[in-house]
């Protein structure tokens, strides 16, 4: 199954595909989408929309993951932002009929570390080392992307397996 994991964000949105085969869970390609600052909302959006679409058509993944939005008390206008991204890469991945699994930031964590609230750090190496990869992806925004992607690709597994036993 190829999945594609992205991190919305307004200036930089992360992205990772990866392809799994029961246990094994290969890298295919990492990058990020950025959009310039010094445009108009609008345009950043549309920006972001037109490279998320171009992305899934380039990549044809089953299934696309997002993480769920969240809000810190101390940084609203920052979840705002990251709303906005978030939508555009919703209806990108909408306008090209792929399915769309949502998992809050907590559960991709534990699922990864084993810890709801491990750090980015944490995650880097984890990541890395679940991808066999010689040096840590990066940005961040690149590790949360794999992340999310690695967290669908084994509970989709889980589940199979669990009807499987059935």
């Amino acid at each position: 199954m190829r999945i594609l994991g992205i991190d919305p964000g307004l200036g930089i949105t992360g992205y990772g595909l990866i392809d799994s085969c029961g246990n094994n869970v290969r890298l295919m390609e990492a990058g990020i989408i950025r959009s310039n600052a010094k445009d108009k909302m609008e345009k950043r959006l549309a920006s972001i929309y037109k490279k998320v679409i171009s992305l899934i058509k380039d990549t044809n993944p089953e299934a696309v993951v997002l993480e769920e939005l969240y809000s810190h008390y101390k940084h609203p206008k920052t979840s705002i932002l990251m709303g906005h991204a978030r939508g555009a890469i919703c209806l990108a991945v909408e306008h090209q009929n792929v399915s769309l699994v949502n998992y809050p930031t907590t559960k991709i964590k534990k699922a990864i570390t084993g810890r709801g609230r491990a750090s980015k750090e944490q995650m880097q190496r984890t990541v890395t080392s679940l991808l066999g990869l010689k040096k840590p992806p990066e940005p961040f925004d690149v590790t949360d992307a794999l992340a999310l992607a690695i967290t669908h690709a084994n509970i989709w597994r889980h589940r199979n397996d669990l009807q499987d036993f059935r």
